[in-house]
């Protein structure tokens, strides 16, 4: 198992270094809808009754044929590519931001693991909300270049290993556990410190997320960095719970060793969307 960690995240990292310092940005934009269309997949696999896969293997298809489409539009500068752009950030953000920080941490809360799987609310938000996510990532990496999007997804890596140490090594209460038994509040005060602290380190580096932050000042980036290390945490246990009501423990094999890509994206999908809002509002 150890092995195939190893392998498959070396493969991720050499694919996604090759898009990242390729000269034609489509590609890492591409890559993006694919981990996108990959995660609601996934999802809507939790979500939808038994016997819909060829429901979810359809919506996930359009919905990577549509990012394409936006690609398309927002690399090329032409056609409805100002109007798509104003949609996303006045419209969807907002939209999904809001289930997210309100509906999505109500369910975690509550953590009914006992429920019904099935959710034609759940399903239908898990279009939205990987459109969101591969929205602000591409949005970003054509306004800001690649150190900006890997400054940001840096932020959800560091409060997920600050989270997993911290937790190994003094955690004792449980932060929800009907949702995830291996989740400590310990932990989780860790990662959002590590979100934090990695977010003013990077911050004094030009090209960066947190450097966008600092502008708003010191105060305004700490409070804000801190709350997208609240949401990566929702995220991962919002999957937890997902996968808890389906009685599964990944949401897929589509890397060996790793489980499913939205394994691997689960922080990502909240934390992403409600960053475009930010860095409207503060910067």
């Amino acid at each position: 198992m150890l092995g195939q960690r190893i392998v498959t995240a070396i493969v991720l990292l050499a694919v996604l270094a090759a898009t990242l310092a390729s000269a034609n940005p489509w590609w890492f934009v591409a890559l993006l809808a694919l981990g996108a269309a990959c995660a609601a997949w996934e999802w809507l696999r939790l979500t939808l009754p038994r016997g819909s896969g060829v429901v979810a293997v359809g919506v996930s298809a359009l919905l990577f044929l549509g990012m394409l489409w936006l690609a398309d539009l927002w690399l090329t500068g032409e056609g409805a590519a100002a109007l798509t752009q104003d949609w996303v950030r006045q419209g969807l953000a907002p939209v999904v931001s809001v289930v997210w920080i309100v509906f999505a941490w109500v369910a975690v809360f509550r953590g009914r693991s006992d429920a019904e799987p099935a959710s034609l609310g759940w399903s239908v938000f898990a279009v939205f909300a990987a459109l969101a996510a591969w929205s602000a990532l591409a949005l970003f990496f054509i306004r800001h270049g690649a150190l900006y999007v890997v400054s940001l997804l840096a932020l959800v890596w560091v409060a997920d290993v600050a989270a997993y140490f911290a937790g190994r090594a003094f955690g004792k209460r449980k932060l929800a556990p009907k949702v995830s038994p291996g989740k400590t509040q310990a932990g989780a005060v860790a990662g959002v410190l590590g979100a934090v602290v990695w977010t003013l380190a990077s911050g004094q580096y030009e090209g960066t997320f947190g450097h966008d932050l600092l502008q708003a000042g010191w105060a305004a980036a700490i409070i804000a960095s801190a709350l997208l290390g609240v949401l990566s945490i929702v995220g991962d246990l919002f999957e937890s719970l997902l996968k808890r009501r389906a009685g599964r423990k990944d949401s897929s094999n589509l890397l060996p060793g790793h489980g499913g890509v939205y394994d691997r994206l689960d922080a990502v999908l909240p934390v992403a969307p409600v960053a475009l809002l930010m860095s409207g509002v503060l910067f």
